[in-house]
Parts: C-alpha cells; sequence; structure tokens
C-alpha cells in the first residue's frame, strides 16, 4: 500500500499583530486562498483539510474549496497552544490512516506546489524522516554582535568570520515557516519537525515571506503582482 499523507492548514482567528489576516484580501484573494491554492495543486497530498477555530476563517475556506471537517476546540486555539497539539488534533479528528504529515500556515502565501511535493519528495523517495523549508539568510549572522560590558562588542558566533565581502561569508539558512513535512510515527516519537535527521528544502527568499504585520502584507502583495511577469516556468503552481 503506497504511503498516504495529510495536509492540514493551520488557520486560527483572533491575531493580534494583524487582525483578520487569515482572511484578509491579499493580491484579489483572502490569504488563506493562497495556501489553499497551493495544497490543491500539490501532486502528493492525499487529503487537504483547515483547522480553525473561527467561523468566518471556515466559511472563507469552504468558500475557495477548502475542507474543514470540524472546528477546532477554543482551549486549542490560544497564543500558548503549539501546533503540534493541533496537527495531533487534526490527525485524530478525520480518523484516517495517514503516514505522512504536512503542516502548512496561511501565512506563507508565496509558496507553491512544488514546495510541497519536493519536501515530500525528500521524505518518500530520498527516506528522510523530515523535510522543512528554509531560505538563504539576508543579513548573515558572521557580521553580528551582543553588546557587553561597557558596550563592548561580543561577536554573536563562537567563531566570526572577519570576511569583508558577503559573498565569502558561509551560507546561512533560516526556517521560512512554509512547509513542515514528517513521517508521523517519526514525529511522534520526536515531538518536533526538527532533529539532527531533518533535511531542508530551500526556497527563494523572495518566495518566503511570513506574514506577522502590514509591511509583511504588502511585501507579498508586491511579489505576486512580480510574479505576473515572470516566464510562465516560474509561475504561482506550475
Amino acid at each position: 500500500m503506497s504511503a498516504r499523507t495529510l495536509a492540514v492548514i493551520t488557520a486560527r482567528g483572533g491575531s493580534k499583530g494583524l487582525p483578520g489576516k487569515n482572511i484578509r484580501p491579499l493580491a484579489g484573494k483572502p490569504l488563506i486562498a493562497w495556501t489553499l491554492q497551493a495544497a490543491s495543486q500539490a501532486k502528493r497530498l492525499d487529503r487537504v483539510i483547515v483547522s480553525t477555530d473561527d467561523p468566518d476563517i471556515a466559511t472563507a475556506a469552504r468558500q475557495w474549496g477548502g475542507d474543514v471537517p470540524f472546528m477546532r476546540p477554543p482551549g486549542l486555539a490560544t497564543d500558548q497552544t503549539s501546533s503540534m497539539e493541533v496537527l495531533w488534533h487534526a490527525l485524530a479528528s478525520v480518523g484516517e490512516r495517514f503516514d505522512y504529515l504536512v503542516l502548512l500556515q496561511p501565512t506563507s502565501p508565496l509558496r507553491v506546489a512544488r514546495d510541497i511535493d519536493a519536501c515530500l519528495q525528500v521524505c518518500v523517495d530520498g527516506g528522510a524522516p523530515a523535510c522543512v523549508s528554509v531560505c538563504e539568510v539576508q543579513k548573515s549572522p558572521y557580521w553580528m554582535v551582543t553588546l557587553g560590558q561597557d558596550s563592548r562588542l561580543v561577536p554573536l558566533l563562537a567563531e566570526p568570520v572577519t570576511a569583508s565581502r558577503r559573498q565569502a561569508l558561509p551560507p546561512v539558512y533560516q526556517f521560512n515557516g512554509a512547509v513542515y513535512a514528517a513521517q508521523i510515527d517519526w514525529l511522534r516519537a520526536h515531538g518536533s519537525f526538527f532533529s539532527s535527521e531533518t533535511r531542508a528544502w530551500v526556497m527563494d527568499p523572495l518566495d518566503s515571506v511570513d506574514i506577522d504585520d502590514q509591511w509583511d502584507f504588502e511585501r507579498a502583495e508586491r511579489r505576486l503582482a512580480e510574479r505576473v511577469t515572470e516566464p510562465s516556468a516560474l509561475r504561482v503552481g506550475v
């Protein structure tokens, strides 16, 4: 029997930084619609569901083809609730057998189907227990410092690099929040997508906007407008 994959789009209400952001219009669609579109076009997902506590988000998701099989309990929609708690609740609620679990956050609207499929390919075909999306940082930590006594400079990293050109620095990556994929039994055992075994799928920093505030929202709008003029092979969903 082939491996089955469940993707969970987590979209709680009550955003404080940008009220109503999960259904706020972005380039003509509610924010959550961009993640629904990417998930619907991904070839390696067997089922995609939305986990939300908010009736307005549930309505918007259904209007854009989303599967909302349950409403998330208020106790699992607080600032203290972890993503893992939400995922385990979703998995138990659907009552089906799956082998892989994918977390997709609506706040990463620039992630496309190929990013989702690539992470799962690393897991299913590449034998990795988990894969998460990352992007190269724009400001290298090798040039960062903290301030010690008397405002003395203290290198952030134990072995700072003194290169004067950014291109000479070692590449450094950060999690961009777009895709988290893992084998379910492994995920239960580790309680997290992150371990020394986790592999990475590298995304373009331009497509790695994780929306927390108005400035992020405007960056995402500009990037979506740029995609319209890109060659067809680079457009959303291709």
